[in-house]
């Protein structure tokens, strides 16, 4: 077998294997949908890979896992794909909106059928339910998220 052809399958292995924890396991961390469990998410996976719990260790850790595969574990934290729905969600606290896009030929973007995929995957209490202030485009709604209160 070729060097290239190990390496590429190697590859394939390792995204594989990593997408599957964090889809398996992403529930797992509330409050869902948050900065909160995506934080209790990388703690979790630092310490059983042995990490040290300091500070310097997690900065460490952070540091080798490396901005690309940060920003795909990320995104897959915080993307849902509705196969019944024929819909996905990209609900990334950072963004400051959900989008929400078909996922196939047939898919609806209507008010009510993104708002059933909302409530199915527990992000509708934090969008701004008044549809009035969504955004369709021609292959996704931006939703905004709801503001959040700082307590004083």
């Amino acid at each position: 077998m070729e060097e290239s052809t190990k390496i590429n399958l190697q590859a394939n292995v390792f995204d594989f294997a990593v997408t599957e924890l964090v889809r398996q396991n992403r529930e797992s961390f509330q409050p869902l949908w948050t900065v909160d469990s995506w934080v209790k998410f990388l703690i979790w996976l630092g310490l059983n890979c042995g990490l040290a719990s300091d500070r310097e260790a997690f900065e460490l850790f952070a540091d080798a896992l490396g901005d690309r595969l940060t920003m795909r574990m990320r995104k897959i934290f915080f993307e849902r794909a509705l196969g019944d729905l024929h819909l996905q969600i990209l609900g990334d606290p950072a963004e400051g909106h959900v989008l929400v896009m078909p996922s196939g030929p047939t898919s609806s973007l209507s008010h009510n059928h993104v708002k059933e995929a909302l409530q199915t995957v527990g992000l509708f209490d934090q969008v701004t339910p008044d549809s009035s202030k969504w955004q369709t485009l021609d292959a996704m709604v931006v939703i905004p998220r709801k503001e959040t209160q700082s307590s004083s």
